[in-house]
């Protein structure tokens, strides 16, 4: 009997909902924002990158020191790219985006007189720049 109810009571319960057949939407602005957000395109990567390697030249926890180091790297070698990366608790000096290590090795050794500890490092480099001269 109970089951007999139930169904009876389910069975109009659905015809009322049937007989409403109408939805009304009220927008919200948060979910709006998803939407919009989510339907975006996302440009590519705006630099593609490799493996490849690195040069580390210094590292401290003072980012002027840090800084006067990338000054002077780049008053003897302009057109290396360079990057400052801090990790807890220091700032890392690495320059050059090279494909090799030879490449690195090279840089490596003119500047060896003005950075001793410095070493190779491969990691994710930007693919390097095609000089039109």
């Amino acid at each position: 009997m109970i089951k007999y109810a139930f169904a009876v009571l389910l069975f109009f319960g659905s015809l009322s909902v049937i007989a409403q057949g109408k939805v009304e939407y009220i927008p919200n602005a948060g979910i709006e924002m998803l939407i919009k957000k989510k339907g975006e395109i996302e440009p590519p990567a705006t630099s593609p990158q490799t493996v490849g390697y690195r040069l580390q030249l210094f590292f401290d926890s003072d980012k002027g020191l840090v800084d006067d180091a990338r000054a002077r790297f780049v008053a003897l070698h302009p057109k290396v790219d360079t990057y400052v990366t801090y990790t807890a608790p220091n700032y890392f000096l690495k320059v050059g985006d090279f494909r090799s290590q030879l490449d690195a090795e090279r840089i490596q050794s003119t500047v060896e007189a003005q950075f001793p500890t410095s070493f190779i490092v491969k990691e994710m480099i930007n693919l390097p720049r095609i000089d039109q001269e």
